[in-house]
């Protein structure tokens, strides 16, 4: 089981932490650090403020030498679908090639978009966007003199320089049909999010399944959840307050608080939590995600550390 940090970068993460939270992967054996591709906070904080993902990753790749570095998700309304490839493939040079991994969703947070005057059309369309965008994407990163006419993108021309290493292509999803179809044609990982081990068990046969009718191998099959973890009970009572206040919330009753999380979430201490990954790893999950919301708390991120080793 690989072991991987997500930040949600949105939540006022400033290029100290950044950089802190990096040096923490780096000296561990913390498969990547992914963040979240966000303008504005998903709590409803308007105090809130994100640096944007790509030019943090590009920072973050130019002062690590050993993780790799992604976004979960971007969004496929917030840019051009060149210019996107160009950012990744950007990124990857500046990190020496074979760190760099994108996921590529549709978007759904409209609030920001009407912040910052991006089109926010309906979700049918914004998924005619993300079908044309991970194509072009792809195939600049691997094609010479692409011709792509869609409904949306028009694209001709060599994109260059290429990749120094692929890029790993994630979609992700709760394994339903359409977005199956298209990860299964252009993606290298499948991605379920926020699912319970019995959702990820009834949903991996369908992922399988959907490479084998694509006559592509077994993709990387992932999972992103939210974590709260501990080095016992009380220091984990103590996590769910900070928790809590992260997310806005209150955890009057942190022992009923953390029950609660623990319906969809992965909760406990760092040995309780090292079995449920063997669970997931048990039915094919193949690494995580973990969702870590007191980004400034180190402690936590070392805890995280230990699950990798």
């Amino acid at each position: 089981m690989r072991v991987c940090l997500m930040i949600e970068g949105q939540e006022s993460v400033t290029w100290e932490q950044w950089t802190a939270l990096a040096k923490a992967c780096e000296e561990s054996a913390i498969d990547a650090l992914f963040r979240s591709d966000h303008y504005l906070s998903v709590m409803g904080k308007t105090d809130r403020g994100s640096l944007d993902a790509w030019a943090t990753i590009a920072g973050l790749a130019a002062i690590t030498s050993d993780p790799r570095l992604g976004t979960l998700v971007s969004p496929a309304t917030f840019r051009h679908p060149s210019v996107l490839a160009k950012n990744v493939v950007t990124a990857d040079h500046i990190s020496g090639g074979g760190r760099i991994e994108l996921g590529l969703g549709t978007g759904w947070l409209e609030a920001e978009h009407d912040a910052y005057g991006f089109p926010f059309p309906p979700m049918g369309e914004r998924f005619e966007l993300l079908e044309e965008q991970i194509e072009i994407v792809r195939r600049q990163w691997e094609e010479e003199e692409l011709e792509f006419e869609g409904e949306h993108y028009r694209v001709k021309g060599n994109a260059l320089p290429k990749p120094l290493s692929p890029p790993n292509l994630i979609v992700g999803g709760r394994a339903k049909s359409r977005s199956l179809r298209l990860a299964a044609r252009w993606a290298d990982e499948y991605n379920l999010v926020m699912m319970t081990k019995e959702e990820c068990a009834e949903a991996i046969p369908r992922v399988v399944e959907t490479w084998a009718t694509a006559e592509r191998p077994t993709p990387v099959i992932s999972l992103m959840t939210s974590c709260i973890i501990g080095s016992d009970e009380v220091d984990l009572l103590e996590r769910a307050h900070a928790t809590a206040e992260a997310r806005g919330e209150e955890a009057v009753d942190p022992e009923a608080y953390l029950e609660a999380e623990r319906q969809n979430s992965l909760v406990g201490t760092v040995a309780q939590i090292r079995d449920q990954l063997a669970e997931l790893e048990e039915i094919g999950v193949e690494r995580v995600m973990l969702q870590y919301l007191t980004h400034a708390d180190l402690d936590g991120v070392n805890y995280i550390a230990e699950l990798a080793d």
